[in-house]
């Protein structure tokens, strides 16, 4: 009895965090979406963390698909979204695997 309640408060911080990173991700694309000032403070703290989050695989500077700037003025903003979307439904999925193989 002991070890499925442990289980199951493993599974459920897991997904927890999942979502946590998850959201991280979807902030940080929407203030790229709304043209969000850079300056202000919460953005720099959205995309810092969002940078930090997103494995490397996802990230702006070598993304997983990059828009062309040059023909097309929103080359930018469709970047950040599709490839930090794509990242927090990578982390959606994987979290909700990890809970199921987790909970009792």
């Amino acid at each position: 009895m002991a070890v499925a309640r442990v289980r199951d408060i493993v599974a459920r911080g897991i997904w927890i965090v999942c979502m946590v990173l998850a959201l991280v991700l979807a902030i940080a694309a929407f203030t790229y979406a709304l043209e969000a000032n850079s300056d202000n403070g919460l953005v720099k703290l959205a995309r810092q963390l969002a940078d930090v989050f997103d494995l490397g695989f996802f990230d702006l500077d070598n993304p997983v698909k990059a828009f062309d700037d040059a023909n097309d003025p929103n080359g930018a903003v469709k970047t950040a979204l599709f490839n930090y979307g794509l990242g927090a439904v990578v982390y959606l999925v994987l979290g909700r695997i990890l809970e199921r193989i987790i909970r009792p």
